[in-house]
């Protein structure tokens, strides 16, 4: 049955604010994750450690009631460390397939690019399939489900960069950044050994939050809201500064993410705000900067604001 716009913006709001009380002085942030929850897209987290990532993936995965796993990537990981194994029972001399801890709905790849480029293809066909494939059999993952990966953007000692079919995958890239000070000193008096995951409790159900997957499907795109958005694609694609624009998958998983905003803000059609306020969290890291601009001190979020800001919004 189809969740009212109305109701689904409320549910939306709710799970934002429940978030908002674990990680505090970050609601722009939430309000990203949430969008990209109900856009069925995986969440890609660069930032110093230490600010509240992990708990913010734990508190995900308790708002919506849904299971969660932690991966430390480590440079030994293996694939099959995440994905699973086939283990041999001796006794019905059969194999029998043990899950990896990619079945879960919440999966945490904490520091990924940690992992050798091996291990970090593993991650390709659950994210783009939602299923893995050990020794040729197929093994589908509990829907929903949404990868939050994090990766540190100071040391890269001992690291391997994530290459970009493995970014583009990734429908966003946030980071959290340090609270406010009064937030800070807020945590500072009030936190103690309690974990604030705990005091939680959740909000909607897996159920809910499939109902609210499948709503994407009726939000309308106009057609001048399309060529909108192929506008800021395109202009990507022939920019001066870039060797590498968005993608066709990244085009389609904006038009995915911009639906989820117009539900949020109850309306069955997206506006061109929508476009403008998510173009740098979906598109920055999809581009790939020359040589010449990179080591010029241009940023790709950059470049994404001066194209929104040089193409004509349609009326």
């Amino acid at each position: 049955m189809t969740i009212p716009i109305s109701d689904a913006s409320q549910i939306m709001k709710s799970a934002r604010t429940n978030l908002a009380l674990v990680v505090q002085g970050k609601e722009d942030k939430i309000e990203l994750v949430i969008l990209a929850l109900v856009a069925s897209g995986h969440i890609l987290i660069e930032d110093i450690p230490g600010i509240g990532k992990t708990t913010l993936a734990r508190s995900l995965a308790r708002t919506v009631d849904g299971s969660f796993n932690r991966v430390q990537f480590t440079p030994d990981l293996l694939p099959t460390d995440i994905t699973g194994i086939n283990i041999f029972n001796q006794k019905e001399s059969t194999f029998t397939f043990k899950p990896g801890p990619l079945f879960a709905n919440i999966v945490l790849a904490d520091e990924i690019n940690r992992a050798s480029p091996r291990t970090q293809s593993a991650l390709l066909e659950a994210m783009s399939e939602q299923q893995v494939t050990i020794d040729g059999k197929s093994h589908p993952l509990p829907g929903p489900f949404i990868v939050l990966a994090t990766q540190n953007p100071v040391e890269y000692h001992g690291t391997y960069p994530l290459p970009e079919a493995q970014l583009d995958r990734f429908m966003l890239q946030i980071d959290l950044g340090y609270p406010p000070k009064a937030k800070e000193q807020s945590l500072l008096i009030n936190r103690t050994t309690s974990d604030p995951v705990d005091g939680i409790s959740a909000v909607l159900s897996l159920e809910d939050l499939r109902r609210l997957q499948q709503l994407i499907d009726d939000i309308k795109i106009e057609e001048t809201v399309a060529e909108y958005i192929l506008s800021i694609v395109e202009a990507t694609r022939n920019h001066a500064n870039l060797r590498l624009g968005v993608s066709t998958r990244g085009a389609l998983l904006y038009a995915r993410i911009v639906r989820a905003r117009a539900i949020l803000h109850e309306r069955d059609y997206v506006i061109p705000e929508d476009i403008k306020v998510l173009a740098e969290p979906v598109l920055a890291h999809r581009i790939l900067l020359e040589t010449k601009a990179q080591y010029g001190g241009v940023t790709q979020s950059k470049i994404i604001q001066d194209i929104v800001s040089s193409i004509k919004v349609p009326r």
